[in-house]
């Protein structure tokens, strides 16, 4: 499904009175549900679920932001004061971080070990595609600022190179 109709579907849901639009185009289906404005801080945001064709077992999920989240998140990345001096590498997308290839693999780097420019330092899940973080810049891992199996937001800062 063209992430413009998500997106239009997305304004139509915040417009209405509606808490919840379920749409089927073919095999795939988007539903799309909201917590009321009253609820928002006492209950925790409702998914967004991306439904795959149906030969595909396992929906994606991917959380539904809301802007009292991400305001939360950007003041968390900014009172992190423990973050040392170098060079950030930011996530180019949204999506799920992984620091290793798989759960029983090794991770791609560690704090302290040496990287050049191109070496991979991560993977970014999104749309069920995985996506490659590679380093920009050679140089020591100072920093590892995100999770394995975390959510991620566009731009935030994931390792620092020194």
């Amino acid at each position: 499904m063209d992430l413009r109709k998500i997106k239009k579907l997305i304004d139509l849901l915040e417009e209405s009175n509606l808490a919840e639009i379920e749409i089927k185009e073919g095999e795939e289906s988007v539903r799309l549900a909201r917590v009321p404005k009253g609820m928002m801080q006492a209950a925790q945001p409702m998914p967004m679920q991306m439904h795959a064709p149906a030969h595909h077992p396992e929906p994606a999920r991917a959380p539904v932001a809301t802007p009292a989240l991400a305001a939360t998140a950007a003041e968390a990345q900014k009172s992190k004061p423990d973050v040392p001096d170098g060079h950030t590498v930011r996530s180019p997308m949204v999506g799920t971080f992984y620091g290793a290839p798989n759960p029983d693999s090794p991770p791609f780097v560690k704090i302290g070990q040496t990287v050049k420019a191109g070496d991979t330092l991560g993977i970014i899940e999104a749309m069920k595609m995985f996506n490659p973080i590679e380093a920009d810049v050679g140089g020591v891992v100072q920093a590892i600022l995100v999770e394995s199996g975390q959510p991620i937001e566009f731009d935030e800062p994931m390792f620092v190179i020194g």
